[in-house]
């Protein structure tokens, strides 16, 4: 089974999904791919792999890749590999994706596999207060780029299974167990 989790950036998807993972058993993440340079607190492998753009458009074009988007200036994808090792070795793999990519593994792989999408909301001034107290903090220019998407990817929310606004994190958590729980 994989377990979509998408919204805004800054929504809170990647502490949801690790809080998740921690506490339950046979859910795993896989680290999508990217070109974008390693942050402080990456960790190559675990948050992404991480590879030069020229890699990733040999992988483009090798068909290597699930889905793949171009989001804040570079490109994000999820590489088949990974995904299908765990998804036959019966892990349920949980994924943080944008909303463009969730539409497209959804078409891809509702045939081969349960797909449960979930959005997390989180409102405009929430999103850019999260952003501005970030320990890896953008600049201003990334927040505003970030903040120009919410409309758009708030449009998407109707797309998804479950929509949980994001105001607590426990709360959201348990939510998102819940869900993961009742359709195994």
């Amino acid at each position: 089974m994989l377990v979509i989790l998408s919204g805004v950036a800054g929504a809170g998807k990647d502490t949801v999904k690790n809080e998740v993972i921690k506490r339950m058993e046979n859910v795993v993440s896989i680290p999508s791919m990217t070109d974008r340079p390693i942050r402080p607190g990456d960790v190559p492998g675990e948050t992404y792999i991480f590879v030069n753009t020229d890699e990733f458009k040999r992988m483009i074009e090798n068909d290597e890749l699930f889905e793949f988007d171009i989001h804040h200036n570079h490109y994000y994808g999820v590489p088949k590999k990974y995904l299908r090792e765990k998804i036959e070795q019966g892990k349920i793999v949980i994924k943080d994706v944008d909303v463009n990519g969730t539409e497209n593994l959804v078409k891809i792989l509702k045939d081969e596999t349960k797909v449960i999408t979930i959005f997390l909301r989180v409102s405009k001034e929430e999103l850019r207060n999260r952003l501005e107290n970030r320990v890896d903090k953008p600049d201003e220019k990334e927040i505003e780029l970030r903040l120009s998407r919410f409309d758009f990817e708030e449009s998407k929310m109707h797309n998804y299974d479950y929509v949980i606004e994001n105001v607590n994190q426990e709360e959201t958590v348990q939510k998102v167990m819940e869900i993961i729980k009742n359709n195994m």
